[in-house]
């Protein structure tokens, strides 16, 4: 029996996905481009087609707060924020990962003010990419949801116990309306099974302490064990994707590689824009050109040796970083990609592309030339300028 395929929007698809999840607890607050995913939800629980209590909160910083609390009294536990809900969040987001508690939070992309700005980059997310949450970027709508319904089983398994964001892009993906194949019910509900609480305050019987004074005599040792339990998450975001392709016949892995193996030239590229670039790609490869993407899914904990490994053959990658980290040498994505290059013998060339910041578009025509300019870079044996602000008035 095949699975109804219905055209929706990223923020409706997500919804959806949490009411199959069914969790016990969601606290959320909406905010711009995230707003319609809360309120697609509510109507589920008001409809009474959850079980879910669904908190109604004054702000995120509330939201997080309360999923904490949950989350530490042994429920299963979701929010969703974007932007500046995330940044107000930015206390408990450390207070979460810190307490191990597998907290599930669907992040629409969104830039961060000032100026005031409601559109797409990935500046809120980046700026959290330290908190010990592990991070899942979609390229699309069918992706978001398909991801939402993994990050419970990978937040959640014992060798992992850390909270998770699974972004997409703001308007782009969160109201873009694209045809997706939605999963049945009852095979979501066995796919996320039970969720198997682990020192719950409410165990009266085995009392513990969650939010101690933890100075120098023990914080190191606590710390160790997070980055060790984020080590561990790699695995398993490959094991239960694997276990995904078995029940419903998709298969998500660290990142993708497109038209990669026999690539000359490549670009690496997070969330949306990937799908425009493979469309650049196959109209180059129908021309000659040996092109390819690497499109990464899994940024924390960041897949290094795996990326380099598959970037290695390369002659000139561009990274593309729709983010910018402010005094550093480049944008996220691209230090962290030319840090991991440094696992392989002979580093291609590399250059990076910061662009579309607060949601300035980037086409079919402006990746092509991204492609042309990796060829330059291929002819001459140079990189004249390492970092690039592209499509930016001068």
């Amino acid at each position: 029996m095949k699975n109804k395929m219905i055209a929706i929007t990223g923020n409706e698809a997500v919804a959806y996905a949490i009411k199959q999840i069914n969790p016990d607890v969601m606290a959320a607050y909406p905010i711009t481009p995230q707003t319609a995913l809360v309120q697609k939800f509510s109507e589920y629980v008001a409809d009474g087609l959850v079980d879910t209590e669904f908190v109604t909160v004054e702000s995120e910083h509330s939201a997080m707060s309360a999923c904490v609390g949950a989350a530490a009294a042994g429920g299963r536990v979701m929010t969703a924020t974007s932007a500046n809900g995330l940044a107000l969040m930015f206390e408990i987001l450390y207070v979460a990962s810190s307490n191990r508690l597998p907290i599930i939070m669907p992040m629409v992309n969104r830039a961060l003010s000032g100026p005031i700005n409601i559109h797409c980059d990935h500046g809120d997310s980046m700026a959290a990419r330290d908190s010990s949450w592990i991070q899942i970027y979609s390229e699309n709508v069918q992706e978001a949801y398909d991801n939402t319904i993994q990050a419970v089983r990978i937040a959640e398994h014992m060798e992992v116990r850390l909270p998770i964001m699974v972004m997409y892009d703001g308007f782009i993906t969160s109201h873009g309306v694209e045809c997706v194949e939605f999963l049945d019910d009852d095979k979501v509900a066995k796919f996320v099974g039970e969720y198997p609480p682990r020192y719950p305050l409410l165990d009266i019987d085995h009392p513990v302490t969650y939010g101690p004074l933890d100075l120098y005599d023990y914080y190191f040792e606590h710390k160790r064990q997070q980055i060790e339990a984020m080590r561990k998450a790699k695995k398993v975001v490959l094991e239960i994707g694997k276990e995904f392709k078995k029940a419903f016949g998709r298969e998500y892995k660290l990142f993708e590689e497109y038209q990669l193996s026999d690539a000359e030239r490549a670009i690496v590229v997070l969330s949306s824009t990937a799908g425009t670039a493979k469309e650049v790609v196959d109209e180059l490869r129908t021309k000659g050109e040996k092109v390819g993407l690497l499109k990464l899914r899994l940024f924390r904990p960041f897949p290094y040796k795996e990326i380099a490994q598959a970037l290695s053959h390369l002659k000139a990658i561009a990274i593309l970083d729709r983010s910018t980290s402010f005094g550093a040498f480049g944008g996220p994505l691209f230090t962290e990609i030319r840090s991991a290059l440094l696992e392989v013998d002979k580093i291609p060339h590399n250059v990076n592309y910061i662009y579309g910041l607060g949601g300035r578009d980037i086409n079919q025509v402006d990746i092509a030339s991204i492609y042309t300019d990796l060829e330059n870079i291929i002819k001459t044996g140079k990189v004249e300028e390492r970092v690039k602000y592209f499509g930016v008035r001068e």
